[in-house]
């Protein structure tokens, strides 16, 4: 099973995202974790709100710590967040989407992130499977 790894500073909110759609619409064999360099207590409120609007419960997931065990098993790590605070990661295939934070944006505003997370994931999955990656 390859793992692609979505990591942000709380795993709260952007990498959870990223997370339930890869694994929403993953390619077979392939499936994907997320983890963050100092994980908030839950997932963020609206985080669950805006999947539930799409159809996909994350209310269950708890944010985990960014470990060397989970950049090694990945195959793939893509960086969701943007700025100083995000996490340097050691895995061969590396992407940087620099996403901005919508835990603090109203519902509106986070909503288009979420979409543009979205986007970001189905391309990303189109190019494992035509083997662009």
């Amino acid at each position: 099973m390859k793992t692609v790894l979505f990591v942000c500073v709380e795993n709260s909110f952007r990498s959870q995202i990223a997370e339930a759609y890869f694994n929403e619409f993953a390619p077979e064999g392939w499936r994907a974790t997320s983890a963050g360099l100092t994980p908030a207590e839950r997932v963020h409120p609206n985080a669950v709100k805006l999947m539930l609007d799409e159809g996909i419960d994350i209310s269950h997931k708890k944010p985990q710590l960014l470990t060397r065990e989970l950049q090694e098993k990945a195959d793939i790590a893509v960086i969701v967040c943007s700025g100083a605070l995000c996490p340097i990661v050691y895995t061969e295939h590396i992407e940087e989407w620099n996403m901005p934070d919508p835990a603090k944006m109203p519902l509106k505003e986070a909503r288009k992130i979420r979409d543009a997370i979205k986007e970001r994931v189905l391309g990303l999955i189109e190019r494992i499977r035509s083997k662009r990656i």
